[in-house]
């Protein structure tokens, strides 16, 4: 048994407005680290909501952990834990208080569970006598996971919980993340971050409320199909519009300092491309063949 099943999920929030999500089908196996990759507006806080028994979907059905989540949403929701993209935890309580609040819902205790969080939960219980509101972005991060863990859930949902964050927050984020799915949650994850994909087992990359690709990250690497280059010059602004130009580019997209171009022709002479370039009278100009990333596949699928 699939630890998610989601079998053609369509939501609308305003009737002749674009559909959140447009039929979405995928399957999340036990103790798998599931990522949902894609921009805002691409739908993953409405399917995770969905998902968790807070939103009901215009057509299709969802099952976790084989329970479907209209029919059975009181199930799901003792079996499941679920970290909202915004910071949702009672800002006037501790960070004492809200874990032990948490913890009575569910029928527990921290000590039960505190094998499940002792880890995080050490990071922050120096300041377990603060007001969560008082928290900076990464302890009231550690805070909510915390909280959504101490009921000690089977699935673990977390939309967007990096965002905000340092890069030091985010790096021991999926350290934790890595720890738990060893214990045997399973785990979906949402993200705006292409480079966290490649820390995920699966991904499904998700635009306008649709899936474009679906598979390992590096199948998804593999399976890009063209030769990529990357281009700077002395002038990065003007070297896009110049390479955009060029009959023979097939796609060009700015990626910090370079531009990343694939041509229409996989053979055709990147020294072309080069003395193009010098008769447009740029100077410095660096041509190197590159493999592909996440973001690399991401743009190609939305052509």
């Amino acid at each position: 048994m699939n630890a998610v099943e989601v079998n053609n999920i369509v939501k609308s929030y305003n009737r002749g407005k674009p559909q959140a999500l447009r039929g979405l089908s995928f399957q999340v196996q036990p103790g798998e680290l599931f990522g949902l990759i894609g921009p805002d507006g691409a739908g993953k806080t409405s399917l995770f909501r969905i998902l968790t028994t807070l939103l009901l979907p215009d057509s299709g059905a969802a099952t976790v952990l084989g329970y479907d989540t209209v029919k059975d949403y009181k199930i799901i929701r003792r079996l499941v834990g679920y970290m909202p993209g915004r910071f949702s935890l009672y800002q006037d309580l501790t960070v004492a208080e809200n874990i032990n609040f948490f913890a009575t819902v569910f029928n527990t205790t921290v000590a039960e569970n505190y094998h499940l969080i002792k880890d995080i939960y050490q990071q922050i219980e120096p300041f377990k006598h603060r007001k969560a509101g008082a928290l900076s972005g990464g302890m009231k991060q550690k805070l909510a996971l915390s909280c959504a863990l101490i009921h000690k859930p089977q699935v673990l949902f977390l939309d967007e919980p990096t965002t905000g964050v340092d890069a030091v927050s985010r790096k021991e984020f999926w350290e934790m993340l890595k720890k738990l799915k060893n214990q045997g949650i399973t785990i979906l994850v949402s993200t705006p971050y292409m480079d966290e994909a490649s820390l995920c087992d699966r991904v499904a990359l998700v635009q306008h409320g649709t899936i474009l690709d679906i598979n390992t990250p590096q199948g998804i690497i593999q399976n890009f199909g063209k030769p990529l280059w990357s281009v700077r010059s002395n002038d990065i602004y003007r070297l896009l519009n110049d390479l955009r130009a060029h009959d023979a580019t097939y796609s060009c997209y700015a990626f910090g300092e370079t531009h990343h171009i694939t041509l229409k022709e996989d053979d055709f002479p990147i020294d072309i491309i080069y003395q193009y370039l010098q008769s447009k009278r740029h100077e410095s100009i660096e041509i190197q063949q590159i493999k592909p990333n996440i973001e690399d596949c991401f743009m190609a699928l939305m052509e």
